[in-house]
Formats: structure tokens, sequence, C-alpha cells
């Protein structure tokens, strides 16, 4: 196994840690601190293992398969346990999950039909917002950053339906193939 596919399956190994201290209300005041790191940790294999998996021609379809997944596991992870901690609001986690579901099937209807749809601008815009956006959530700054939350929040809700409907647009050849 390659370094970026391990850095794939670390990242889908920390969002337990994650899950347990946001939930599970360990590590006293320094818990989200810890939670904060482990998140922050997550996402950086995200940028590392594409990072390296490109420069040095080490993609392979174990990557191109799981790195989209443990992203969507980390991400909606999060915005769970920030759902359950009254830190988001549930219609923002609807879109956004709504928007992950619509994706990931039509990316499994491409791919029956021979097609590798790639990232596109606007949906790695919408994943950098989201994770700072997360970030911000979970150290809870207080009312100091109240407003700064509630701009990313709106804008990451406004991110995640552009690169939806930009991501269908330019692929609108897959919803017109049949079986």
């Amino acid at each position: 196994m390659n370094t970026p596919n391990k850095l794939t399956l670390l990242r889908f190994i920390l969002v337990f840690p994650f899950v347990i201290l946001m939930l599970g209300g360990f590590g006293g005041a320094a818990g989200k601190w810890i939670c904060l790191a482990i998140f922050c940790v997550a996402s950086a294999t995200d940028a590392l293992d594409g990072y390296i998996a490109r420069k040095y021609d080490l993609v392979t379809d174990f990557g191109k398969f799981m790195d989209p997944l443990a992203d969507k596991l980390l991400v909606c992870s999060a915005m769970i346990c920030l759902l359950e901690q009254d830190r988001l609001p549930a219609w923002a986690v609807l879109v956004i999950i709504a928007r992950e579901f619509i994706i990931s099937g039509f990316r499994l209807v491409a791919s029956d039909n021979g097609i590798v749809i790639a990232a596109s601008y606007w949906g790695k815009i919408k994943t950098v917002c989201q994770m700072a956006m997360t970030i911000l959530l979970i150290a809870d700054l207080g009312s100091s950053v109240a407003a700064a939350e509630e701009i990313l929040i709106v804008l990451s809700v406004a991110l995640t339906v552009i690169s939806l409907a930009d991501y269908l647009w330019k692929n609108k050849r897959v919803l017109s193939m049949q079986d």
C-alpha cells in the first residue's frame, strides 16, 4: 500500500476518536482542542495524499474510490457532531449531506458507464470553506467570532449548492445515459 492510500486510511481511522471525543465529552476543557487537532490532522491528510499521489504518480483505483469516501465521512461526522452540540443548524447539515449523497450516486452512475469524474474547482473551494467552518465551530471561541461562524455556515451551504449545480451541469451527459 502506497503512502497516499495510507494517509487515506489514517483519515478513516481518525474519524472514530474524533467522534468519540466530540460526543463523549472526554478530556474536559482540553477535549475540544484535542478534537480540533484531530480534525486538522485528518483534514491535512486530504490535501497531502492528493498532492503525493499526483506528484509521484501514485494514483490508484483504491485511492480514487476511498479518498472521497474518507473526506465525506470526516466532514459529515464532524457536522453531525456539531449538530448534536447545537453549533450547526440542521438545515445546513441536511443540504451538505444531501449534496454528498447526490454526488456519490452520480459518480457511481458515471463509473458504471466508464466515466471518471474529477473534483471540480467549486468542489475544492466548497471543501476548504466547510473545513474552515468546522474548525471555527469546533474551536467555539464565543461571541467574538459568532458573525464569522454564521458567514461561514451560509457560505458553506451556498458553495455546496453551487458546486452541486456546477458538477451536474458539466457532467449532464451522465444523466442521459441508459443502462
